[in-house]
């Protein structure tokens, strides 16, 4: 008689489920692909939910799907000379050759050379493309993201759309739109933890910790290039201010390191400032949906506004960012999918609310991700439906 190992029985059990589901979502992303038109809705649903793309093979298919960049169509082509017209290359040499640790381990030292190389070019013919951009150290940390999914050629489209688009508040002349965003991080945190926001006011820390996660899209800060992967899927499938709210949720998540770090300056910014590499990445991709859904920018704008005009914003331009019809915007489709999940007589009702006690409104945020796993990501809107409102609303 054999007897079988239980624990055995349980992992081959665990690993044909996730074999299974991983199937079954490759072959919705190619449904969605082959669809006609594109089924776009699907593809954001498919980009958020649990793991997202799963692999750069099919990211190379997708990310231009959701920037709406025709992949057959010929990348611009530099003009001559642009290393030497460009007053940028100086600085855009000395971040690249600072950049090693963002290419694969154990890269032949000829290859990396050659895709530094070619960061370069993508970076210069962006900015020759569009004078109104100005560049800025950590831009290339995002650029690098994209040369090595999807290649030079197609990085080119997809990077001029994501600048002049995503990240277009960052490429200012001066930091006024970027330190608005980041203006954001701490009425988020006071909304769900009004005990960790006192502290932090306390300490005085302010948010430039949070700078650097913020304009490379973590990029910078992660050294797991599978994270940053999967964060840029999240991100790209949603609107440009969600990156703010998955930084609130890492502070969020480490509330008890906070809350024991000496209440100054110096010891919570050093906390906060060496991100862990091991957080659970789908968990706080959920909790940053449920967030942006139950305090979008529109209303915590003027807690956050720095009498800043609102048109130059990256709210304004997206609102030129249709990539599809009315039906197809991710938060028709996941709106849905978060309804169908509730009760009719809880439709109605907040998620989340905020007494000022110590706990009660992180638990609520915890039970909501705990209750509805990745599909509470379900709750996470597009900026398609709310930012010409929040531009109204940003000022009066």
């Amino acid at each position: 008689m054999v007897l079988l190992n239980p624990e055995v029985t349980k992992y081959d059990e665990r690993s044909t489920d996730f074999d299974a589901k991983r199937k079954k979502k490759v072959a919705e992303i190619h449904q969605a692909l082959n669809s006609d038109p594109t089924d776009v809705a699907a593809l954001r649903r498919l980009a958020i939910s649990e793991g997202g793309l799963l692999t750069d093979e099919i990211r190379r298919k997708v990310w231009p799907k959701l920037l709406n960049v025709n992949s057959s169509e010929p990348p611009p082509v530099p003009e001559q000379n642009l290393r030497q017209m460009s007053k940028d290359y100086q600085q855009v040499l000395l971040d690249v050759r600072r950049s090693l640790r963002r290419f694969p381990p154990g890269m032949p030292e000829g290859q990396r050379e050659g895709l530094q190389e070619e960061l370069i070019d993508i970076i210069l013919l962006v900015l020759e493309r569009n004078p109104q951009l100005h560049y800025y150290q950590g831009y290339h940390d995002i650029v690098v993201t994209f040369l090595l999914v999807v290649g030079k050629r197609l990085a080119t489209s997809l990077v001029e759309k994501l600048s002049t688009h995503h990240v277009r508040d960052f490429m200012d002349p001066t930091m006024d739109n970027t330190k608005h965003i980041l203006n954001y991080l701490m009425p988020i945190i006071d909304q769900v933890n009004p005990e960790l926001h006192d502290f932090m006011q306390s300490a005085e820390v302010g948010t430039i910790f949070a700078l650097s996660w913020l304009i490379t899209w973590f990029g910078h800060v992660l050294s797991d290039f599978r994270h940053v992967v999967r964060l840029y899927d999240f991100f790209l499938a949603c609107h440009p201010l969600m990156p703010i709210y998955f930084a609130a949720v890492i502070v969020l998540y480490r509330e008890q390191e906070v809350l024991d770090c000496d209440c100054d300056m110096a010891s919570v910014h050093h906390l906060l400032s060496q991100i862990p590499q091991d957080l659970p990445y789908e968990t706080l991709i959920s909790r940053a949906g449920d967030l942006f859904v139950q305090f979008p920018p529109s209303e915590l704008a003027r807690k956050a506004a720095a009498h800043q005009q609102a048109e130059k914003t990256a709210a304004s331009t997206f609102k030129d960012f249709e990539l599809v019809s009315a039906q197809q915007r991710p938060d028709m489709v996941l709106r849905q999918r978060f309804r169908g999940l509730l009760r009719p007589e809880d439709r109605t009702k907040d998620v989340l609310t905020k007494p000022r006690t110590n706990r009660f409104v992180k638990l609520a945020v915890m039970g909501l991700t705990v209750a509805l796993g990745a599909a509470a990501l379900a709750v996470v809107k597009s900026a398609l439906e709310w930012a010409p409102k929040f531009q109204l609303q940003l000022f009066p």
